[in-house]
């Protein structure tokens, strides 16, 4: 499966099809890994988080919790019994020194960090990261996922 979703573009447009995407995606992360969500809003990228955090917690046979975008309180943090996962929202990050108190290079072997908007970053992160490109397609009636960096 892992050749068949590098560097392809991967049709999302039902939520359906996010989901089963976002519970694939799972098996590859062990801890430690940055994941930056890239899309315009309303696109997907949250409701990609809530899947894969869901699946952790379905798997781990915990209580479902809501997954909400993170926009206002900049991170929302969730824990399962082998991970925390973090997810962090940097829309309203106007400059990277704002960055500094937010603790997003904890670098934590049992920690996988999302970051929506992580632009901000480019010039800041010197950490390796999976890059998911969210896009809308076909006139705003497709979505589509491009992943770059999974190995």
């Amino acid at each position: 499966m892992l050749t068949a979703i590098k560097d392809s573009k991967i049709d999302i447009t039902s939520e359906k099809s996010t989901r089963e995407l976002a519970e694939k995606l799972t098996s590859y992360f062990k801890g430690g890994e940055y994941i930056f969500l890239h899309g315009e809003m309303g696109v997907g990228k949250t409701t990609f988080v809530k899947y894969f955090i869901n699946k952790f917690q379905t798997d781990e046979q915990l209580k479902l919790t809501e997954v909400t975008s993170p926009t206002f309180n900049l991170l929302n943090e969730y824990e399962t019994k082998h991970f925390t996962i973090k997810h962090y929202d940097l829309f309203r990050i106007k400059n990277s020194l704002e960055i500094k108190d937010l603790d997003i290079f904890d670098m934590k072997s049992q920690t996988i960090t999302f970051i929506e908007w992580p632009q901000i970053l480019e010039n800041n992160a010197k950490i390796k990261s999976i890059d998911l490109f969210f896009a809308y397609e076909n006139e705003l009636k497709n979505r589509t996922v491009q992943i770059k960096g999974l190995n």
